[in-house]
């Protein structure tokens, strides 16, 4: 039976090539990073997480071949408000969990019992689809932009929020995107320039008051912590060498052409060299110029992205594309800074590189829209590029 591929790889061929260099990348630092904890959880078995690791990028690719050939992008419009209220409740659910469960370390993520996911992931999809249908649907006056802003501001505040309690830097993250894309959208400067205040302020004040808070009030005080290890560096002599510090070393080590595929060393002394620093281990095995490559990777993406939303003929798509691709490049910049030392620790992993499970899902459907938004246009293309058929008299037809 001959079955091809080619029919079922639909939209942006050069995203469906730059996730595939990601995913090669993604499979073989994870094999390299994973060393030390194959050998505490996995019995030495260094190929267990390489395995995992390649089973979830190929259900990844399963899920953007779906949506791309099967989802029309008209039904993410029409989900995005039980989306939403789905995202609210399982922010909730995970709270609740975590204030129950005295063993669960964070609020982070709500286990199901058959399945465990973070519901912040959940949340960066669900609030893109809903901010781009709101804005798409404001675009005729400046009074439907306040309207729109006050409907964005709102149901943002409440999926940052919820994130906040347990999760700071995905809070910021996602809200900054927001913040982006309701200027793509015409929102007026000074509404988003009054909330960029408004929301500095909130992280100063958070800031200064964190040592008064009391430890029920999230993640404040490794808030400050890490602001303070970032300015004024690690002080503390009993945590001895931190994750930074390794990841600096991890770099140096490195150097322009990298110890080659294996050779990594620093990786067997750090607890998140697979996940929040990956991009570290990337420099110490391939050097400057694998990192670099990474770096293009992304940005090519980025321009991808920009190429599909000048392409598309309605504004629901457009502004669909533009939030579900800032996220997975602003996280990459932050990743990256943090790995370099030149943003303080925030525990965000490399989008389709770091290890993951159900977060490569989650990230998976957003590249699928993406590449939905993209196979549409085309289709648009195709249609409007047709020659007109004109039915001419019967004299002029007989000439």
């Amino acid at each position: 039976m001959n079955i091809s591929l080619g029919k079922y790889i639909k939209g942006d061929r050069v995203i469906w090539m730059v996730l595939l260099f990601l995913s090669m990348a993604s499979i073989l630092i994870v094999y390299s990073a994973t060393g030390r904890l194959a050998y505490r959880e996995a019995g030495g078995q260094t190929a267990h997480y390489m395995i995992r690791q390649a089973i979830f990028i190929l259900l990844g690719f399963g899920v953007m071949a779906f949506l791309v050939n099967v989802i029309p992008v008209k039904f993410y419009s029409w989900i995005a408000p039980l989306l939403l209220m789905i995202t609210i409740f399982a922010l909730l659910a995970a709270i609740v969990q975590y204030k129950l469960t005295p063993s669960k370390p964070t609020p982070r993520s709500l286990d199901l019992g058959f399945l465990s996911f973070q519901p912040a992931e959940l949340a960066k999809i669900s609030l893109v689809m809903f901010v781009a249908k709101i804005l798409a649907r404001h675009q005729k006056s400046k009074d439907e932009l306040k309207k729109a802003f006050v409907w964005i501001m709102g149901s943002s505040a409440v999926v940052c929020g919820l994130i906040f309690y347990g999760d700071i830097s995905t809070s910021a993250l996602i809200f900054g995107s927001i913040m982006v894309l309701m200027y793509i959208g015409r929102i007026p400067l000074r509404y988003l320039l009054l909330t960029m205040l408004a929301g500095l302020m909130l992280l100063a004040a958070i800031y200064f008051t964190a040592d008064y808070l009391p430890s029920w009030a999230g993640r404040v005080h490794t808030f400050k912590e890490r602001i303070d290890d970032f300015v004024y560096g690690d002080d503390d002599a009993d945590e001895g060498t931190t994750q930074a510090d390794y990841a600096k070393l991890a770099i140096y080590e490195g150097g322009f052409l990298g110890k080659k595929p294996g050779g990594s060393e620093v990786s067997n002394y750090m607890e998140a060299a697979y996940n929040d620093f990956i991009y570290a281990i990337i420099i110490e095995e391939y050097g400057i110029w694998g990192g670099f490559s990474v770096v293009f990777l992304f940005m090519v993406f980025l321009y991808r992205g920009v190429v599909i939303v000048r392409r598309s003929t309605r504004t629901y798509p457009a502004f669909l594309t533009a939030g579900l691709v800032l996220l997975p490049t602003f996280q990459a910049i932050i990743n990256m800074s943090v790995s370099v030392g030149v943003a303080p620790v925030t525990g965000q992993p490399l989008p389709w590189i770091s290890m993951g499970g159900t977060s490569m899902l989650f990230s998976a459907v957003s590249f699928g829209v993406i590449l939905s938004v993209s196979h549409h246009n085309q289709k648009n293309k195709e249609v409007t590029e047709q020659p007109v058929m004109v039915n001419l008299p019967d004299e002029d037809q007989e000439l």
